[in-house]
């Protein structure tokens, strides 16, 4: 009895050891040590200050770490301050996301959170708030030190410190100013990711660049469309006396602050309408008639184009310094509305008002020079995604004679354009082609 018993045993711990073999079970017992000594690791890595588990959600392991960084990378004696990461791991032999996020990083906290290609590809997340913003804010740094340089340094350090452990490819990805983040980073450190994938991402050439203006006039949405809004605006204009008070009693209800009066700050937000109408693709039927019920048109306005926009300061007040000093902007056109404006013109508007006065540094051209030759000439695999009537479309990078670049412009798409939100038949290119990127 004793003997056949034992005999038993033994068959079901060969069975038991065999089905923990089969495929897609080897992951998982590759986990169990890793679950344990990830954090150990991670506390012994080079330049980490701190190490907090999180909740995991959608992943094995979450983890919140400061890594420590220079103010200058150029000269690392001016300082250094702690940037905020989050790393959601998989598993260290599947690819890894870094998601170069170009303003904070709060929402990655989420445990609900994770980007579009992480769960099409199944890849770990190296998620990088970047300096200047919320956590990842020196304290009693001067903006001297927020350039996209130190910002593409911050990023190389990330990846060094973690391909450590991650050594299958990278993909470098972020959404608007973040895209444009995972581009000039890839451009500055070409070896460091294998793949690279910006969504609406912009590429400026000037401070008031000077090709959304007539992108809003004369291509977005239909020419019936376009007039629609216009007429929507000159109605706010011309009924500003029955509509001021009412955008005084806003801004003083929610204490805005402006570098301007209310006047002025009443007319930008007119002439951000058509921008922000079509940047998020608000649905055209909703816009009020000229003569509609003044609480319509108001609500309606405030909804598209609220002043908080344009407050003294803010939580983007770095991304304003960094615009007015190389990454560039947009302008309003005035022209239409002469009469009705009470401000002369809005040249220079950015700078006087959302940018400190201890930040006006000369625009430099010489990030959007940078960065068009190598979009022209890299040997990396690059894939840009588009909103067709997005005004920052006006400003996507050109699709160059070059096979290893390709864009992807969503058919009447806005800043939301996603790879998921591409046709069908659009979508399953992007995909296919980012599979093979990462098969090669």
């Amino acid at each position: 009895m004793t003997n056949r018993i034992s005999l038993k045993r033994v068959a079901e711990i060969l069975a038991l050891i065999v089905l923990f073999l089969l495929p897609g079970r080897v992951i998982a017992i590759n986990h169990l040590p890793q679950e344990d000594t990830l954090i150990d690791r991670l506390q012994e890595l080079p330049g980490v200050l701190s190490v907090e588990r999180l909740p995991a959600g959608q992943f094995n392991d979450k983890y919140l770490l400061v890594i420590e960084q220079p103010l200058d990378h150029r000269n690392p004696s001016a300082g250094s301050f702690g940037q905020r990461v989050f790393l959601m791991n998989v598993s260290f032999d599947r690819p890894t996301v870094m998601v170069t996020e170009g303003y904070g990083a709060a929402y990655a906290q989420n445990p609900r959170y994770r980007e579009e290609i992480s769960r099409l590809f199944n890849t770990n997340i190296v998620f990088v708030e970047h300096r200047y913003f919320l956590e990842s804010t020196p304290k009693d740094a001067g903006w001297e030190y927020l350039t996209a340089q130190n910002s593409a340094y911050d990023l190389h350090r990330v990846r060094e410190i973690f391909g450590t452990y991650y050594n299958n490819k990278w993909i470098a990805t972020g959404i608007s100013k973040g895209g444009q983040t995972a581009l000039l980073y890839t451009a500055y450190f070409p070896d460091d990711v294998d793949i690279t994938v910006p969504y609406v991402a912009p590429l400026c050439k000037g401070r008031e660049d000077g090709r959304h203006e007539p992108f809003l006039s004369k291509f977005a949405g239909t020419k019936e469309e376009r007039s629609r809004l216009e007429n929507f605006q000159r109605d706010v204009l011309i009924r500003r006396a029955e509509l001021q008070p009412k955008f005084d009693s806003l801004c003083s209800a929610r204490n805005y602050k402006f570098t301007l009066p209310n006047s002025h700050i009443y007319d930008y937000s007119v002439l951000e309408f058509p921008f922000a109408f079509w940047q998020w693709g608000s649905p055209i039927g909703d816009v009020p008639a000229p003569g509609a019920p003044a609480n319509e048109v108001f609500k309606y306005w405030m909804k598209i184009s609220s002043p908080d926009y344009f407050v003294r300061e803010s939580s983007t007040t770095s991304f304003f310094v960094q615009a007015y000093r190389e990454l560039g902007y947009y302008g309003y056109d005035t022209k239409p509305f002469r009469g009705l404006l009470s401000v002369k013109n809005a040249k220079g508007y950015l700078g006087t008002i959302f940018v400190p006065d201890d930040a006006k540094f000369r625009f430099d051209k010489g990030l959007y020079r940078k960065l068009k030759r190598f979009v022209a000439k890299t040997d990396n695999k690059m894939m840009f995604i588009y909103g067709e009537f997005d005004p920052w479309s006006a400003v996507k990078v050109n699709e160059p004679k070059n096979e290893n670049v390709v864009l992807f412009v969503e058919p009447k798409g806005s800043h939301r354009a996603r790879i998921s939100t591409l046709p069908q038949d659009m979508k399953k290119e992007a995909v296919d082609l980012l599979k093979t990127w990462l098969e090669e």
